[in-house]
């Protein structure tokens, strides 16, 4: 019997793009604010960088909870055909995807170093055609782990998930604050040890084993949601306050510039995995508990739906915004900075479905962009 079907898997993921915008179009507004004299505004660093922390994390919680909620935990896990569909859905966008990266800013700054074969491939292994590309990797490493995530989700239960995200703060506060993967002296063991936030799981193994174990138990979790929905909402709030409080206290007591801030207040640290953990379970909650507005929902079903292609397109609008802003001499200050969210959202959307369209005319281009295929008729 097919499981009905949940809208806030498509909500949160609209949500988490929108996020992943927010960081990256942070990043560009601390490009230019790096000096002492000129740090950048710190609030609004805080808008885009801090409060959106969750966004990549909740993305695996999610796929994780899509791909238990579908799947009868019961019968025998046939990895062929898991690979074989992720293949297509994943695989193949990603690397689609590298190439145009790597294509177009060799054209873009006419420096074809990057098209050398064994660059190429050393820029897919470890996700870097283009900065946002790493989660791809991440995830298709969790992908050819399937069968170990099934066995652990199998023999789950609350007091074993408590222990694993001490474990997970645990060893996120080594790997990130006292490992210097720098130095590493071997020249082939480096570049493992440099990217190792690219295709390291062991970085977010709680939040998408957290994902498959509700999605098996969404019984328990829905009626967990109704009985407790005001104190997911409370710990949630509580969760943002103490992230957003490191990263003022790092400014205020610490000394830090914004850039800093926000490079040790990040979502591994511990104040970030538990304020992931208060949004995975402050999003499903809204969406599938609460009565949402109706003006609101199409709006987030639109976002949900392509959001899969303006996550993987907004670094070419955020390019060739911030290439105009430089023609026209306009330093990204604040507000430049939220104009450029906003085009950016409303690019890459309006792209998003004009080329879905188109692919549902020419269905390469969905299988090769997003990973969708045309449905089979009977």
């Amino acid at each position: 019997m097919k499981k009905p079907r949940l809208e806030a898997i498509e909500f949160i993921r609209g949500i988490s793009m929108l996020g992943v915008i927010g960081i990256h179009i942070g990043s560009a507004y601390l490009g230019q604010h790096l000096t002492p004299e000129a740090p950048g505004n710190a609030h609004l660093v805080a808008l885009l960088e801090i409060f959106t922390r969750f966004s990549v994390p909740i993305f695996f919680f999610i796929s994780a909870f899509g791909l238990f909620y579908n799947m009868d935990i019961t019968k025998p896990f046939v990895y062929k055909d898991f690979l074989k569909r992720r293949y297509k859905a994943v695989v193949v966008p990603y690397v689609v995807w590298s190439l145009f990266y790597i294509l177009h800013y060799c054209v873009l700054w006419k420096d074809y170093s990057p098209l050398k074969p064994i660059t190429i491939l050393y820029d897919l292994f470890f996700g870097l055609a283009n900065y946002q590309l790493y989660f791809m990797v991440l995830l298709i490493w969790f992908y050819l782990l399937m069968p170990l995530w099934v066995w652990a989700v199998k023999r789950l239960n609350i007091s074993k998930l408590a222990l694993l995200l001490v474990f997970q703060i645990a060893v996120n506060y080594y790997l990130c604050f006292m490992w210097n993967a720098w130095a590493v002296d071997n020249p082939y063991l480096k570049p493992f040890a440099m990217y190792h936030l690219n295709y390291w799981v062991i970085h977010y193994v709680f939040i998408f084993l957290l994902g498959g174990y509700l999605a098996v138990n969404m019984d328990k979790f829905m009626g967990f949601m109704v009985k407790y929905r005001s104190s997911i909402v409370a710990f949630f709030w509580l969760t943002l306050a103490a992230h957003l409080s490191y990263y003022y206290y790092l400014l205020y007591s610490k000394g830090y510039t914004p850039l800093e801030g926000v490079n040790t207040a990040h979502q591994l640290c511990p104040t970030g995995i538990i304020y992931t953990l208060g949004a995975c379970l402050f999003f499903f909650t809204i969406f599938t508990i609460w009565k949402l507005p109706d003006k609101l929902k199409p709006v987030l079903s639109l976002l949900g739906k392509h959001s899969y292609f303006m996550y993987l397109a907004h670094p070419v609008a955020i390019t060739y915004i911030s290439l105009f802003y430089e023609k026209i001499n306009l330093k990204i200050n604040a507000v430049p900075a939220i104009i450029m969210y906003f085009g950016v959202v409303l690019v890459t959307l309006v792209v998003a479905v004009v080329m879905r369209r188109l692919g549902d005319i020419l269905p390469f281009i969905n299988k090769g962009t997003i990973g969708v295929y045309p449905k089979k008729t009977m």
